[in-house]
């Protein structure tokens, strides 16, 4: 179904807090990320955010500033802070778009600015979490361009705690069906409650409440980071 796509990359997860600042503090704390970039424009969507990077990927906090945001109605349905997007990045996003089409997959939201093409999935139609594939121009290089943090991430990038996501989890009420409808949409690999992609893997898990629920980190030395925690989802 669709054409194949060369790669697919997680490049980015999303989680959604009250209390921005704080929970960028304890990031940087523990694990000794910094911010790279604040978009402004994510007011739109009535929230605040900032992008950290983690060696090539990246963890975007995001806070509502008001009622009746997407974001705030998954903390709702989490009873709290919780995972929110798990975000890829392909080099064939027309192909990628094909698939989903082919598949009867809607798309929420879709944009492109200035070449950087955004796709992101009715979570109705993909269960488990926000899904959204991305394409970035010059993007092939992991250490290039990649819009949502700004233009100049690669210098905020610090390595001395952890150096990658290399692997999610995602709750979902049926794993099975859910990694499965996934490994389909991306084209990629999978097992019965895995799937893999270029450069980490995406667990699922049985639970009541459907949303990305751990945050897997490759430490860069001997040291071991604690595991953080923010309401449903934790950082290992």
């Amino acid at each position: 179904m669709g054409e194949p796509l060369t790669w697919m990359r997680l490049r980015q997860v999303a989680i959604v807090v009250f209390d921005l600042e704080s929970t960028v503090e304890t990031l940087g704390d523990a694990l000794g990320l910094k911010v790279a970039f604040r978009d402004p424009s994510v007011g739109a969507f009535g929230l605040r955010n900032a992008v950290l990077p983690v060696g090539s990927q990246f963890v975007e906090v995001l806070s509502p500033t008001g009622a009746g945001t997407a974001a705030g109605r998954q903390m709702d349905r989490a009873g709290g802070e919780a995972g929110y997007m798990v975000i890829m990045h392909t080099d064939e996003h027309t192909a990628a778009r094909s698939r989903v089409r082919d598949m009867g997959v809607r798309i929420a939201f879709e944009a492109d600015h200035d070449g950087f093409q955004i796709m992101q999935l009715h979570p109705s139609d993909t269960a488990g979490s926000f899904l959204e594939v991305d394409y970035q121009p010059g993007g092939d290089d992991p250490e290039g361009p990649w819009a949502p943090a700004g233009p100049d991430w690669q210098s905020q990038v610090d390595r001395s705690k952890v150096d990658a996501i290399s692997a999610l989890t995602v709750s979902s009420a049926n794993p099975g069906a859910t990694c499965r409808r996934w490994a389909e949409i991306l084209g990629v690999p999978s097992n019965s409650l895995s799937l893999k992609v270029e450069n980490a893997t995406v667990n699922f898990e049985q639970g009541e409440r459907e949303g990305l629920v751990e945050v897997l980190l490759r430490p860069s030395g001997a040291e071991r980071p604690a595991t953080l925690t923010f309401g449903s989802v934790r950082f290992s």
